[in-house]
């Protein structure tokens, strides 16, 4: 008897999944274990197995359709068995008054729409300041780049028609454009991760109240320590690493950043697990590094490095991307000063970090080159206060101007 296979739940915030992706085609066999499709959710490409054996009868969605879950992804059964019937099943559950009313209640709106879109060239006519054209001759005018001002109407009332335009001259009068511009534009689908990117931080931005706290952090020695690191030790590490290690560590100092707003009370974590932003072609997703207060700095770097691949290869698990108590945005690499970024919730702050940068400062009495860094902490002011934001950023920045002090 033929089986439906649905679109499941791949993820816990996951509504509708993209199948990006068949590796079976109508009228393949397919065996439990097989891979049948890969499925995009809002956090990743995942690949899915069936769980049951057959011949595939029937494919509910194809590849680029989107569709909630539970939806037919995909029938099996018996070779030449007739699927119609339970198609039709599915279709009639589907059916509710609901969608019934919506239609009728719409197709009013609809008639408004064009009433009121029909009436507006009349208005434009029968106005004293404007040209009287008809709306085919002022397409014609403006695509052969035609000055209507030139233009004696033939139509009632003086109104400029096509065949006025036949003979009209397109010479460009003075002070206007002689090239024609394209008002062409193209529209992309959104996917599933960047619908939930627009989601969960629109919901951050409006419903946590933020605040934004910069401070200046002098880098020399965390350059001379990278350099030594890499030219004495064949230690490579990167600034965002070390950037890591000093965070987590000031986590652990001052808990009330490490923290989460629940509504009725306040969650203060034991444990330090980042959220390290990479930036993907569909948007930004946030592996998370846990214990990273326990790493040292090489084992922070092959894990980010890791992180990022994988990321920028959609092959990260949705339990890769939970469980963040602290998240990092560094937009550093590109040049970017300082910024502020959006609360990833359910954190109570997130840290920007802006791009390393020489410029003349003041050491001992003397003007001398040195790089300086711009960090930004964003802070829900429900559970994170501005002395207490201000504390944890003092620890970083001792943590950063002394790097030996994350050695210790």
């Amino acid at each position: 008897m033929a089986e439906i296979v649905r679109m499941p739940k791949l993820s816990d915030t996951m509504t509708e999944g993209v199948v990006a992706a068949w590796h079976k085609k109508v009228g393949d066999k397919v065996k439990a274990g097989d891979l049948l499709a890969e499925i995009e959710t809002d956090k990743a490409t995942m690949e899915f197995e069936s769980f049951q054996e057959g011949v595939l009868l029937h494919i509910g969605i194809q590849t680029g359709g989107t569709a909630p879950v539970d939806s037919i992804l995909a029938i099996l059964g018996k070779e030449g068995e007739d699927v119609s019937g339970l198609l039709s099943i599915e279709s009639a559950a589907a059916l509710t008054p609901v969608a019934t009313e919506s239609v009728q209640v719409q197709a009013p709106a609809a008639q408004t729409q064009v009433s009121s879109v029909s009436a507006a060239p009349q208005a434009n006519e029968n106005s004293s300041d404007r040209l009287k054209a008809s709306p085919l001759a002022k397409n014609i005018a403006r695509d052969k780049g035609i000055d209507l001002r030139s233009v004696t109407g033939s139509g009632d009332g003086g109104r400029i028609v096509k065949k006025d335009l036949e003979t009209a001259s397109t010479a460009t009068p003075a002070g206007a454009f002689s090239a024609t511009f394209s008002n062409s534009h193209h529209e992309v689908a959104v996917s599933q991760m960047r619908k939930t990117i627009a989601r969960r931080l629109g919901e951050s931005k409006f419903t946590a109240p933020h605040f934004y706290l910069n401070m200046d952090i002098d880098m020399d020695q965390s350059v001379a320590a990278r350099n030594v690191l890499k030219n004495s030790m064949n230690v490579s590490v990167s600034f965002n690493d070390m950037v890591i290690k000093a965070v987590a560590l000031a986590l652990k100092k001052h808990p009330a950043v490490n923290s989460a707003w629940l509504g009725d009370k306040i969650r203060f974590h034991d444990y330090v697990h980042i959220g390290v932003a990479v930036a993907v072609p569909e948007g930004l997703m946030v592996p998370v590094l846990q214990h990273a207060d326990q790493r040292s700095l090489s084992e922070i770097s092959a894990a980010v490095r890791d992180f990022a691949q994988r990321a920028r290869e959609k092959k990260l698990q949705p339990e890769e991307m939970q469980g963040n108590t602290f998240s990092i945005s560094n937009l550093g690499m590109f040049g970017i000063s300082n910024f502020t970024a959006i609360i990833n919730p359910p954190d109570s702050a997130i840290l920007a970090v802006g791009a390393i940068r020489q410029e003349a400062v003041v050491k001992n009495g003397s003007v001398a080159v040195g790089h300086r860094m711009t960090v930004t902490l964003s802070c829900d002011h429900r559970s994170v206060d501005g002395a207490t934001g201000a504390a944890f950023l003092q620890t970083l920045k001792a943590m950063l101007e002394e790097p030996l002090m994350m050695l210790v």
